[in-house]
């Protein structure tokens, strides 16, 4: 539950971003992955990040748990600027930080065997030795649906969906308090999507876990989050609870996105009217002034051209970076 004071601001933040920013040099021209962002994430709640394939995303996650360092800006867990630690304490605030990766079989090492990849960490952190640290290996397995007879084996000799369940393990074994998901499903059958997405609800109850979940199925990001970012070349567009985004977005870009969401009614289906985003994706080393979305946005006029709109609350808990809000 998010708890505000009577300034309605949030009192239990574990997580923020502050004006970040990810540069990139790509031969004399600039490339800006991630400019200006700014982010809470709040104790035990699921935040979504969606939007297009190479709009930032990722490297937001990989800025969190400080894989990479941003170019400009800060980063704070619970209060404690990650950008600031040198080795020793990065290492003991990635303790509370974890990250689950896209690709469940890339992400697993092919000669380690399931025991190897999910001791690894306890083996780092010197959290268990022995005994202990097999039992431990077994009960995170049994977390994830799996049982103590996969610990011998390796990763090619599971399906997509274990793979998946086994990189989640590897990921509790610290006990983290914050869960990073980078598209944790989509390298999955639809199937098996559902029963991920289900475990990680399920595991979110059990050890109160904080998520940041980054996919592009919009609709499982509506089933499992409690708050929504839409990211677009770099940039928040919007942030508002799920229930708010989905039925009133206010960002044109937020709207178009939705549109494309398939209903499970043929009938349905195939009468809904479909909004297609006009254009092409605009180069990211020359992006346009004003709006980086006005070349896009069908409610686009010149003060778009000329204003960078600024994320603001247009309503209670729901943002927006537009200067002609639904």
């Amino acid at each position: 539950m998010l708890v505000k004071n009577k300034r309605g601001d949030f009192v239990n933040t574990l997580v923020e971003l502050k004006n970040i920013s990810k540069h990139y040099k790509i031969g004399k021209k600039k490339l800006i992955a991630v400019n200006d962002f700014s982010l809470k994430i709040e104790r035990g709640e699921t935040l979504g990040l969606v939007g297009e394939s190479g709009c930032g995303k990722s490297t937001i996650a990989k800025m969190i748990i400080r894989l990479i360092d941003p170019t400009f800006g800060s980063l704070f867990f619970e209060k404690v600027d990650i950008c600031s630690l040198l080795k020793k304490g990065l290492k003991e605030m990635r303790r509370n930080m974890q990250i689950v990766f896209q690709d469940p079989y890339a992400s697993l090492n092919p000669r380690m065997t399931v025991q190897d990849i999910i001791g690894e960490p306890l083996s780092i952190h010197g959290l268990e030795r022995g005994i202990k640290k097999k039992e431990r290996i077994e009960s995170l397995l049994n977390l994830v649906g799996l049982n103590s007879n996969h610990m011998s084996r390796f990763p090619h000799e599971f399906s997509g969906g274990q793979r998946q369940r086994i990189g989640i393990a590897r990921a509790l074994a610290v006990n983290p308090k914050f869960l990073i998901c980078d598209e944790p499903i989509s390298a999955l059958d639809v199937s098996i999507q559902a029963q991920v997405v289900n475990l990680l609800k399920d595991l979110q109850k059990k050890m109160g876990l904080t998520y940041l979940f980054i996919a592009h199925d919009l609709a499982m990001v509506k089933y499992l989050s409690d708050r929504v970012a839409v990211m677009y070349l770099g940039h928040l567009l919007e942030l508002a609870p799920s229930e708010f985004l989905y039925t009133n977005p206010l960002h044109p870009y937020t709207e178009l996105l939705l549109s494309s969401i398939p209903i499970p009614d043929p009938e349905i289906e195939i009468g809904k009217k479909r909004v297609i985003i006009p254009g092409e994706l605009p180069n990211p080393l020359s992006p346009p002034s004003g709006c980086i979305f006005r070349t896009r946005c069908p409610k686009a006029k010149k003060i778009c051209s000329e204003v960078i709109p600024k994320l603001q609350e247009m309503k209670s808990g729901h943002f927006a970076a537009c200067h002609f809000p639904n």
